[in-house]
């Protein structure tokens, strides 16, 4: 039987993890769980309408993505794992000022192009007056011009996907190890990785270290322009509010803000390219997400400052993931660099791993994501 190491225990690496059990796989998980991992930080919009970055790239795997999402969430259900902080709840795509208001007619079309082409999850796209959005989310601004509503838009928490996922792999006999992974390069190849003096010997190898990836790869001489990207996000909690059924915000800005129950509302998270492995809440990067949050949110002003989550994603150079086979070495497959879309895109990226490691086919347009491009000798 093939045996397969999944390095890094984030969103990728748990869904890699997951699927090559559900294919009967023999599977080890390693992981160190470093101290800035953005899954565990992150809280994340699974949204298949509206969307910034609209390069092809990131609608090549987005779409995919976004629409797998329900099937991952069944099978973890069938697997006694139901608790995986995924809820459809909707978005709400705001204007603040009547120009915004103007340009939302584009972003409309777009997101009708999607569900009638080949998005039909979208659900529901309306408009929305001032009225009507503040009855969704009763904290927002009360001058909202307009806003349009996507029925079919869900939350997801990081850290609970995440633990469904590996506890759904262990359940079908994904052995873990806990600590730092070195890769074992015998006469230039991928023999195995050993982790606290334990030799695991493997067929191939799956890299899911998120914004460490190039630490790993050192012994094989090379890199990808891979850095971590900081990520500061607030943790709001209401009281005896009930922000549980509350709709995803979004609007003209990187920032986004949606909630859990019973009362809390997440708002994030600063994007800080070039920040290093610097994993310390700042005042700058705090007051940047509370201004912002608080001029379109003002409801939020008597909440309670419960918590500041700080995560490291993995940012590429051009924006789109590493994902494939890493050149001169078939064995080893690479899935790194989703940046702030890491819980979007994550899963799916997992399962294309796991099913690359396996030797499946897949229906992807590699092009955008291969790890070639950008692969440089150290």
């Amino acid at each position: 039987m093939t045996r397969i190491v999944v390095v890094g225990g984030g969103i990728v690496g748990a869904s890699a993890a997951w699927h090559l059990a559900l294919a009967g796989a023999e599977t080890v998980l390693v992981d160190r769980a470093d101290r800035g991992q953005a899954t565990a930080a992150g809280a994340g919009i699974v949204s298949p309408g509206p969307s910034r970055h609209e390069a092809e790239a990131f609608y090549a795997l987005a779409k995919p993505a976004v629409a797998y999402y329900p099937t991952l969430v069944a099978g973890l259900a069938e697997a006694g794992q139901g608790d995986t902080g995924y809820e459809v709840v909707g978005e709400l795509y705001l204007s603040e000022n009547e120009q915004e208001a103007a340009e939302l007619e584009g972003i409309h079309d777009r997101i009708l192009q999607r569900r009638d082409q080949d998005v039909p999850n979208i659900g529901e796209v309306s408009w929305l007056d001032t009225q009507q959005v503040r009855e969704l989310f009763p904290a927002v601004r009360p001058d909202v011009p307009r806003a349009i509503h996507i029925a079919g838009a869900a939350r997801v928490d990081g850290a609970k996907m995440r633990d469904a996922m590996l506890g759904g792999a262990a359940g079908k006999g994904v052995r873990r190890v806990n600590g730092p992974a070195s890769l074992i390069v015998e006469d230039g190849t991928v023999r195995g990785v050993t982790v606290g003096g334990e030799r695991i010997e493997v067929d191939r190898v799956v890299l899911a270290a998120g914004a460490w990836t190039n630490e790993l790869m050192a012994p094989l001489g090379v890199a990808l322009p891979v850095a971590p990207q900081k990520g500061q996000i607030v943790h709001v909690t209401l009281g005896e509010t009930d922000t549980s059924r509350w709709p995803i915000l979004a609007w003209f800005q990187d920032l986004y803000m949606l909630t859990f129950g019973p009362n809390r509302v997440v708002v994030g998270a600063t994007r800080e390219t070039g920040s290093g492995f610097d994993t310390r809440m700042t005042p700058g990067g705090v007051q940047k997400v509370l201004d912002i949050g608080l001029r379109v949110a003002p409801g939020l002003a008597n909440g309670t400052l419960h918590e500041v989550r700080v995560g490291l994603r993995p940012f590429s150079d051009d924006g789109a993931p590493f994902l494939g086979p890493l050149p001169g070495h078939d064995n080893v497959i690479v899935a790194t660099g989703h940046g702030p879309s890491g819980l979007t895109l994550g899963p799916y990226s997992g399962k294309v791993a796991a099913d690359l490691a396996r030797g499946e086919a897949v229906d992807l347009d590699f092009r955008f994501f291969d790890v070639a491009r950008g692969l440089t000798a150290i």
